[in-house]
């Protein structure tokens, strides 16, 4: 019983980690970093 949960939490992980990527990997979340960065940045000087 024990295998079969370590597998279910294993597939549960990898899902998580693949909705992570494909959030992370659009553009609106690299325009959404950058405009932080660059007020950020700005605000600071």
């Amino acid at each position: 019983m024990t295998t079969a949960e370590y597998a279910i939490g294993t597939l549960a992980a990898a899902g998580f980690a693949a909705l992570l990527l494909a959030l992370l990997g659009g553009d609106w979340v690299e325009g959404l970093l950058r405009g932080l960065l660059q007020q950020a940045l700005t605000e600071g000087t």
